[in-house]
């Protein structure tokens, strides 16, 4: 794998934006089919298109002298995080929020990696990165209470708040997994085997979501061209281009600066809802923008290089 060169190209510059498009477009996609496919099942669903897509490109990764297998606790533990809960949270959180709310309040994602960091990971906190924090939650709040800062004593979550926020923390736990710990270099240094195994992992956890989804009366789909467009475009976009382009982005450029692009998301998310949903962002979304945006810069400058 490249050392990443630490400048922004136009190229890397490109990678890195559009994994944030089409993130926000699974943002979107998941709010508009809400009423079309239960969230659990949409999620299975999406994984198991974007394994059936991956086997021609890594199936040997699946074989029984496969170098996963002896790491299986490792890769059960990503499926759960990555495959399992954050989409199915990420889906239910879009049932009764909108795409702007959820990809804005999943911008907090460095507060809690800072949080989870601290706690489990043995990481020392600086100023900067208190401040920094300061100014994300408050974003974070801002969307939360609606831009009515005195409710928020009164505030009432809707559930989709309530589940972006366990969305989140769980993809910050995926997050320090993959970076402290390392895989096999055959695996690490191929993108689509070392999603294959996650997401092989991953599917047994999403399938008992969506059993329990439809035992407990909760499932539904109802199949139509609309269901069937939404479900390639779940598996191929967000899932599989967008990991391919941000690994190649930050080969090129490095995590320091690709961290920033992650929030372009829900910027991406802002446009796309007020062109397909008609929902215009409000002047709280713009600001909780800034806030976040400012927070985690001011973090990053507490960052060693």
């Amino acid at each position: 794998m490249p050392s990443p060169t630490g400048r922004l190209t136009p190229r890397a510059a490109l990678l890195l934006s559009l994994a944030p498009l089409f993130w926000a477009g699974n943002a979107l996609v998941g709010r508009m089919v809400h009423t079309l496919i239960s969230p659990m099942t949409l999620n299975f669903l999406r994984w198991t298109l974007a394994g059936l897509l991956l086997l021609p490109l890594a199936r040997w990764v699946l074989r029984s002298d496969s170098v996963v297998w002896p790491h299986w606790r490792r890769y059960a533990l990503l499926g759960l995080l990555g495959v399992g809960c954050y989409n199915s949270f990420q889906y239910l959180a879009l049932q009764t929020s909108s795409p702007i709310n959820v990809t804005l309040v999943a911008s907090s994602t460095p507060v809690f990696m800072l949080a989870i960091g601290v706690l489990f990971f043995g990481q020392r906190l600086r100023k900067q990165q208190l401040v920094g924090a300061a100014l994300s939650v408050l974003g974070v709040l801002l969307v939360l209470c609606r831009g009515d800062i005195s409710a928020l004593l009164q505030v009432e979550l809707v559930w989709g708040d309530v589940f972006v926020l366990v969305a989140t923390a769980c993809w910050a736990g995926y997050s320090w997994l993959i970076s402290v710990t390392k895989e096999p270099a055959s695996v690490r240094e191929d993108w689509a085997a070392f999603l294959l195994a996650q997401i092989a992992f991953g599917l047994f956890w999403s399938g008992s979501f969506t059993a329990t989804e439809w035992l407990t009366g909760q499932a539904h789909v109802e199949w139509g061209f609309a269901l069937v467009a939404a479900l390639v475009y779940v598996a191929v976009f967000p899932a599989l281009l967008a990991y391919r382009c941000w690994g190649l982005g930050i080969q090129a450029a490095g995590p320091n600066i690709a961290g920033f692009f992650v929030n372009l998301t829900p910027l991406f998310a802002a446009l796309l809802s007020a062109l397909a949903l008609g929902e215009w962002p409000q002047w709280y979304h713009m600001a909780a923008f800034g806030l976040i945006v400012g927070g985690i810069a001011v973090s990053s400058r507490a960052s060693p290089a």
